[in-house]
């Protein structure tokens, strides 16, 4: 067995051998190396058959069509652009802007930056269980919302928020629906024919692709309008201009082409190793497991251990890859704000570990974690 095991995918995870693969046909001179906006000969052609290919394979996944599909860098780009390019578009309309606590920063940051252009924001706080009350986002709406930003999954906690019902509440009030997916994407069923949402971001890097690449998808029925926030070229339909690494993109294409054909098979594997460890983990004095327990992904377990320290945890779990739930910045150590929106108190925030399990996790990993973590907590605790 190879230490530390990895058990931080919801961080980043490793590209699967296949992407690799694929990506590799893009670099060199002996592969599709061109310019996809390089219309003159035929290099530039193939990058862009390939650039079209992997736009169609990503929209396949969550049934969109194409055309829908736009390039970034990472789906931080992508939400900006989308917040951004919203509220440029329809300020005319109102400049109130609703979003949620555990929201990621890219989101949250994002939101709060439009202040400074005279929006103002409304920051809802989630339920204990990390779970939106949609009659509390339905108060919070007034005539002069032009947006929301809800995320699909949460990235510290796991928790699934109900994306078709707050669209369902937006939709008939013309208010835009932007949605943070990357963690859902290969994890749980998107279609967004179904959802009623506008806008809705995606990241390679947490689907077996490379960093460095995302993408938004910006719905055409009815066609949802976007400024430009990155101007140049006249790249991705005037919207993002900037060449396109044609290497990442298609690695992109290829894992989502993966994602979609393994995802059921995966989930199923993974729900019986995450619900084994939370089984073996659960039997501890005091633990607590941090957001909704069946409205989840299966690849998360976010818990806090009563008068356990999270970094004193980590340390003396060097044979595990994991991540805490605080973050460190510039004034000192502090809690998790995700966590503290679900209203734990400082010391059980303090306490809290994410484990996070993906497509190379295997039982014997599962076993081993679960073993060694009540170990280093009774270690701890003496």
């Amino acid at each position: 067995m190879h230490f530390p095991i990895y058990l931080d995918y919801m961080a980043t995870t490793p590209v699967d051998p296949r992407v690799k693969e694929v990506m590799d046909q893009y670099l060199t001179m002996d592969g599709i190396f061109g310019n996809p906006s390089s219309s003159s000969h035929q290099y530039g052609w193939q990058a862009k058959e390939a650039v079209e290919k992997a736009r169609a394979q990503v929209a396949d996944l969550i049934n969109a069509e194409p055309a829908e599909i736009l390039w970034t860098s990472c789906a931080t780009e992508a939400s900006n652009l989308a917040i951004k390019g919203a509220c440029c578009c329809y300020q005319r309309k109102g400049k109130h802007i609703i979003t949620l606590a555990t929201e990621h920063k890219s989101v949250l940051n994002t939101c709060k930056a439009m202040r400074q252009h005279g929006f103002e924001v409304t920051i809802l706080t989630p339920e204990q269980d990390g779970i939106l009350d949609l009659k509390k986002l339905e108060d919070a709406l007034r005539d002069d919302t032009i947006l929301v930003s809800i995320m699909a999954v949460n990235n510290e906690i796991g928790v699934i928020q109900d994306i078709e019902a707050i669209g369902k509440l937006l939709k008939p009030k013309g208010i835009i629906f932007h949605v943070d997916a990357v963690q859902a994407a290969g994890k749980i069923d998107i279609d967004v024919r179904k959802l009623p949402v506008d806008f809705m971001s995606f990241s390679a890097h947490k689907v077996y692709g490379p960093k460095g690449v995302g993408c938004l998808f910006i719905n055409h029925h009815p066609r949802i309008h976007c400024e430009t926030q990155m101007h140049g070229g006249g790249h991705e339909f005037g919207l993002r201009s900037g060449t396109l690494p044609v290497h990442q993109i298609a690695a992109m294409g290829e894992a989502f082409a993966i994602a979609k054909a393994e995802m059921v098979e995966k989930n199923q594997r993974i729900t019986k190793m995450r619900d084994y460890l939370w089984g073996e983990l659960s039997k501890i004095p005091g633990i607590q497991l941090n957001g909704h327990p069946e409205k989840r992904v299966p690849h998360n377990l976010n818990m806090s251990f009563a008068n356990i320290r999270s970094d004193n945890l980590v340390k003396a779990l060097e044979n595990l890859a994991i991540s805490t739930s605080s973050a460190c910045v510039s004034a000192g150590r502090e809690p998790s704000y995700v966590l503290k929106a679900l209203g734990l108190p400082d010391n059980l925030a303090f306490s809290s570990i994410r484990l996070s399990i993906g497509n190379y996790t295997t039982q014997e990993h599962i076993e081993y974690a679960a073993n060694y973590i009540k170990q280093a907590i009774e270690s701890l605790r003496d």
